[in-house]
């Protein structure tokens, strides 16, 4: 059986990859074009609190995330960069993006609200696996 990835590489890109999802949505990046292109008003979004259960559950999903990503790298053996970021780009290629095309396809959302939203996935994706062979 495989070990289990070290608790604090999982705990730093856990929330690397919530302050990587903060910032994509917030005022500085790709809010207000994500909110407008979904039909909602972003003034009206951002002048409430965000739901501290939602939080929560957020952080939890980065966890998550973090630590099967950190399983697949530990068992295919990734040594460096590189390898890093191409098992980054493979895992977003392979999931978010073919989910998103789905979504496109046969649900009508936005192209570009897909687009913002494979961004997100991209750099956290990348973000772990790198995380991971710095940790080592």
């Amino acid at each position: 059986m495989m070990p289990s990835p070290p608790l604090l590489s999982v705990l730093v890109a856990a929330v690397a990859i919530f302050i990587t999802g903060w910032l994509w949505y917030s005022p500085l990046l790709f809010v207000k074009p994500w909110m407008r292109l979904r039909g909602l008003d972003p003034a009206a979004a951002m002048s409430g609190k965000m739901p501290l259960g939602r939080v929560g559950i957020e952080f939890l999903r980065c966890l998550a995330v973090s630590y099967l990503v950190m399983h697949l790298a530990m068992g295919i053996e990734i040594q460096s960069i590189g390898r890093a970021l191409h098992a980054g780009i493979f895992l977003w290629v392979a999931f978010p993006v073919m989910v998103f095309v789905g979504m496109v396809l046969w649900e009508n959302q936005h192209w570009k609200v897909a687009a913002i939203d494979a961004g997100d996935w991209l750099v956290k994706l990348l973000l772990i696996p790198v995380i991971y062979v710095l940790m080592k």
